[in-house]
């Protein structure tokens, strides 16, 4: 499970990394040729004080003065070199950085566009949201940055050691001695670490998540007052995950401090064993100054190599939590041709405007709830189809199956248009013929304009104004200052419920699609201006199948049948005039609302 996991990691790795490979290799050839440079510049020094200082190495026809000049400007020659090798190893790696992570978030973005409904409610949105950014701003850093540099310093460390073993075995071997302890120790402390990186992960996706919905729901938590508890509870989350990057804190510091240690006793072996042998003449003064100096340029990256291996434990988290989301089926898997929009040939595009047929369908959203009873029913093309039930009774259910926000499993039942099986029709092909309306609209942060014009390109402004006419909203839009251009606020908090439904109504309306469907996307709307839109929708879409769903039956009264549901399954089936003449659920609703009315009416003694 362990091994699959890592290969998991590799695949997501060299998946990204196509395309790109050219910049890293450049990266990684640009860092090594200015690591070859930068250790010239300590035999430079070993040689001008060895040779030249002693008057022991001067080259024929300079003096010292100028032979030292010319060694000052091989030194100059091997920085400038360095400085535009590192420029370079740079640019490549930005380059490839930089496509890298656009890479990865395209095709994340892309891959949560075509992830079932049903996975989208199952996750929390501050979650995918983190998952989408941090996690994968980590794999960026450790991958485009971390990654290169982890080859740099190995073949740093091999170019260094092998330099300072031809000039003197036994110091070199009490400096390198240090260097498996500082790595061993960094993957020591690297295995009991990465459960707090992945815990406190989590706990920042989840005061996201906390921050997503305060957000989203600040009118309802103005509305009761519920701040303080908000706050309290942005509190928890955020102590939590506070707690824990402490935590996280401590143990960097302990690792940190004691690598620290490790560190100087190094530097200070290195250090009094070459004065011992420099004093002994067993090494030169610039072999000392040159050990020196190639010890001071190991210390570090060694120290970077370990602080590498540690926050691998953070890449990994990170990449297991994107990989979680790359490997969850898109809608249209299947499991022997792979995914079918790739190969939309077998997939029908027939004429969405046939009748509608429901057989013998069951649904569950899991084994243990059952949904839907082995429904049956038929809508004819072009009639009015109301549905009418209490909440949980699966009206939404229906519509949901209809559109293929659920699929419904084999040995199901079938839902059927115009004689085709609607898991054999494409399934964009056939949600562009179904228009739907819910409850609770989502109106994206734009101008009231681009909100009903979302669904079509190149409106004319009379084709929107048409579609907000019907569905009543146009009258209402022009008392706002900016008409059609007034900004929405964000999920249309600035518009009135009503407003909202009516704006979604005339943003359906713009498909022009065959098929209706109303989840109770009147409730905001008065009784009137529900009768008139209606009307309207009657006059302006006679051909079109209409799905209505409404807790009021003042709605749903003129529909050619009217399905009662309850539990899952169907009570009663008919049109207004045959329901209100049976006993049954619909009667009493109706007797209900009806007497409710009428008492409003009378003194709004319904109220008291």
């Amino acid at each position: 499970m362990e091994t699959k996991k890592k290969n998991e990691k590799f695949r997501i790795i060299f998946r990204f990394l196509k395309g790109n490979i050219r910049f890293f290799v450049g990266t990684l050839v640009f860092s090594i040729l200015f690591t070859a440079c930068n250790a010239l510049i300590p035999q430079i020094v070993k040689y001008t004080a060895d040779h030249i200082l002693v008057m022991d190495g001067i080259p024929e026809g300079l003096d010292v003065r100028q032979t030292l000049l010319l060694a000052a400007l091989l030194v100059a020659a091997s920085a400038v070199l360095s400085g535009v090798l590192n420029y370079l190893s740079k640019m490549c790696l930005s380059k490839g950085s930089e496509n890298f992570l656009k890479s990865i978030r395209d095709t994340l973005y892309h891959h949560v566009q075509h992830l079932p409904f049903s996975w989208h409610v199952k996750h929390q949105t501050g979650e995918i949201i983190q998952r989408c950014t941090s996690d994968v701003e980590v794999i960026r850093t450790f991958v485009c940055r971390q990654l290169p540099e982890v080859f740099r310093i190995c073949f740093l460390i091999v170019l260094y050691l092998g330099i300072m073993f031809s000039m003197n075995v036994q110091v070199t071997l009490a400096a390198a001695v240090f260097f498996p302890v500082i790595i061993g120790y960094s993957c020591y402390f690297y295995s009991r670490i990465g459960k707090r990186f992945q815990d406190a992960d989590e706990a920042e996706g989840a005061l996201s998540s906390t921050v997503q919905e305060n957000l989203t729901g600040v009118r309802v938590v103005r509305a009761f007052g519920r701040e303080k508890y908000e706050i309290d509870r942005f509190d928890q989350k955020n102590n939590a995950y506070s707690d824990l990057w402490v935590y996280l804190g401590k143990l960097m510091s302990v690792y940190w401090a004691s690598g620290d240690l490790i560190t100087n006793l190094q530097v200070l072996t290195v250090m009094v064993m070459g004065v011992i042998f420099a004093v002994q003449g067993r090494i030169t003064l610039g072999e000392f100054m040159a050990f020196i100096s190639y010890n001071a340029s190991l210390t570090w990256p060694v120290r970077s190599l370990g602080r590498i291996i540690s926050d691998m434990s953070k890449a990994g988290v990170s990449m297991e939590r994107v990989a979680y989301i790359l490997q969850a089926r898109e809608e249209d898997f299947d499991e022997n041709k792979g995914y079918e929009e790739e190969d939309c040939t077998g997939k029908k595009k027939p004429a969405v405007d046939g009748d509608i047929c429901f057989q013998n369908v069951s649904f569950a959203y899991s084994p243990e709830h059952p949904v839907l009873h082995n429904i049956n029913f038929t809508i004819p093309a072009g009639s009015t189809f109301a549905i009418l039930g209490t909440t949980g009774s699966g009206k939404s259910t229906l519509v949901h199956l209809l559109n293929r926000l659920y699929d419904l499993p084999e040995n199901c039942g079938t839902i059927t248009i115009g004689g085709t099986d609607i898991r054999e029709i494409d399934r964009q092909y056939l949600r562009q013929n179904i228009g739907m309306v819910l409850q609770e609209p989502f109106l994206f942060s734009r101008t009231i304009r681009e909100n009903i014009g979302i669904t079509r390109e190149k409106l004319r402004d009379e084709e929107i104004r048409h579609a907000a006419g019907i569905a009543c909203v146009d009258e209402a839009i022009g008392h706002f200052a900016d008409g059609y251009d007034t900004i929405v606020g964000e999920r249309g908090v600035t518009l009135s419920g009503g407003q909202k439904q009516r704006v979604a109504i005339a943003r359906m309306l713009m498909k022009e699609a065959p098929i209706l469907v109303f989840d109770d996307s009147l409730s905001a709307v008065d009784t009137e201006t529900d009768n008139k839109i209606r009307k309207q929708l009657k006059k302006e879409m006679e051909k079109a199948t209409v799905i209505m769903i409404s807790h009021r039956i003042t709605s749903l009264m003129q529909a050619d049948c009217i399905l009662v549901m309850d539990k899952g399954e169907i009570q009663q089936m008919g049109t207004h005039e045959e329901l209100i003449h049976q006993e049954g659920p619909y009667k009493d609703i109706y007797e209900i609302q009806m007497n409710s009315d009428i008492r409003l009416m009378e003194g709004g003694t319904a109220c008291r």
